[in-house]
């Protein structure tokens, strides 16, 4: 019984304080907005405009669900992949912690509350955030930093444009689709990054620890992998924008775990059970939270380099991926290759762009082997609509074509298609 008025009594302090921090919720600065502002945003903007009047913390987050009706079928003579029904996936959610420590200091933390590969709460990560540095003193080193920033943490790491295009657990606002791309370019490890901002041009550079999963064990195997990133974006009319970026990303040696730049993501593929199934021992075959990816597997040695042209246009916008990625895992005395494409078209309209129409297409060929090339097709249709800032509905439509696997793979002439609804919030 006192377990009971104690935990009731905390839910009613929760519900007394809501109104206070809604009436103190504001954005922050050099931050991207979590709802339908924050669409087409890619890294955080670098203005020199402060509203800072001491420490201030926004909570936030975000809690999606779907529903999924997808088919699946596969030629692998030893297995049958699960049947699928119409249902509901498990609801995800964030929360964010986003906090302004000093003048041009700010921090992100996010914690994922519930995903499909772990159901409980864990933390995804966070970093800090200096656009300035009058910590030192008032106006240290004010011409630089009008320029420059620094990101340092446990991080999301900025290789490509398209991680800011994904949906990151239930982060779902910013991507005009349900699943993200068939290589998912997605990994958080510790390192720090310095950006560059003059006028429509920015160049990045970083480094990272190499590692997903932090520990000091070993003996020496694992090297830091190195990120660098240049590019144009030009707002040239208020209908016309332009964006182009080149990203390149090289791990030297990780002979460890591995390299996590295309499985870094812990949270779960939106495609739940696809190309899965069991075997006649009644053991589980196929990557269940990685469902519907394409993972190189490369342990050692991977450069990978990807191009991301941008195009908006009044309602039209286009998003392109070139990327080609080279490694080996461990026992290959030579690179295996990958290389991905991926078009998206979509269109918003309505007063204030809450609806849009949209198109991807998403393809990928490389090495399973050094005798084996396969190629995975992707088509998306989908459909937005923006109720509010913070709430979207989602429709997509998806059918992927895996070729030329070996009859012993599972994804031997496999194929899955249906629809998906989506909700989504954030805030």
């Amino acid at each position: 019984m006192k377990t009971t008025i104690q935990y009731l009594s905390l839910v009613l302090i929760a519900l007394l304080a809501m109104p206070a921090m809604a009436q103190t919720q504001r954005d922050l600065d050099n931050y991207r907005y979590p709802d339908q502002r924050g669409i087409n945003m890619f890294e955080a903007p670098k203005d020199t405009t402060t509203t800072f009047d001491g420490l201030h913390v926004r909570v936030g987050g975000a809690s999606t669900i779907q529903f999924q009706d997808l088919s699946q079928e596969s030629s692998y003579s030893d297995i049958s992949v699960y049947d699928l029904e119409g249902n509901f996936n498990l609801a995800t959610a964030n929360l964010d912690l986003d906090v302004a420590l000093y003048d041009g200091v700010r921090m992100h933390l996010r914690t994922y509350l519930s995903s499909q590969h772990h159901t409980e709460s864990y933390v995804k990560g966070g970093y800090i955030q200096i656009d300035k540095l009058d910590f030192v003193s008032e106006g240290f080193a004010e011409g630089l930093m009008d320029h420059l920033r620094i990101k340092i943490g446990h991080m999301e790491n900025n290789y490509g444009d398209a991680h800011f295009r994904r949906t990151d657990n239930a982060m779902a606002t910013y991507n005009p689709f349900v699943g993200n791309y068939l290589m998912d370019s997605f990994t958080t490890e510790v390192g720090a990054e310095v950006y560059y901002f003059d006028g429509p041009w920015l160049g990045m550079l970083g480094f990272t620890n190499g590692k997903l999963n932090q520990t000091t064990k070993g003996n020496g195997e694992t090297k830091p992998s190195l990120l660098a990133k240049f590019g144009y974006d030009n707002q040239a009319t208020e209908g016309l924008r332009f964006r182009l970026t080149g990203s390149l990303f090289h791990s030297g040696e990780n002979y460890g775990r591995g390299n996590y730049l295309y499985q870094g993501d812990r949270a779960g593929s939106r495609y739940y059970n696809v190309m899965t199934g069991r075997n006649p021992d009644g053991d589980e075959i196929g990557d269940k939270f990685r469902a519907g990816r394409i993972i190189p597997s490369f342990k050692n040695e991977v450069t990978s380099f990807m191009i991301n042209p941008f195009l908006k246009y009044g309602g039209l916008e286009f998003f392109g991926i070139y990327e080609t990625s080279s490694g080996k895992d461990k026992g290959e005395s030579s690179d295996r290759n990958y290389t991905q494409l991926s078009g998206e078209l979509i269109y918003r309209f309505g007063a204030n762009e809450d609806l849009y129409i949209g198109t991807r297409y998403n393809t990928v060929k490389g090495d399973l082997t050094d005798s084996n090339e396969i190629t995975v097709n992707r088509f998306q249709l989908g459909a937005g609509w923006f109720m509010t800032k913070n709430i979207l509905m989602k429709a997509e439509y998806v059918n992927q074509d895996y070729n030329d696997y070996p009859a012993s793979d599972l994804h031997y002439e496999g194929n899955f298609k249906g629809f998906t609804l989506e909700a989504a919030i954030s805030f």
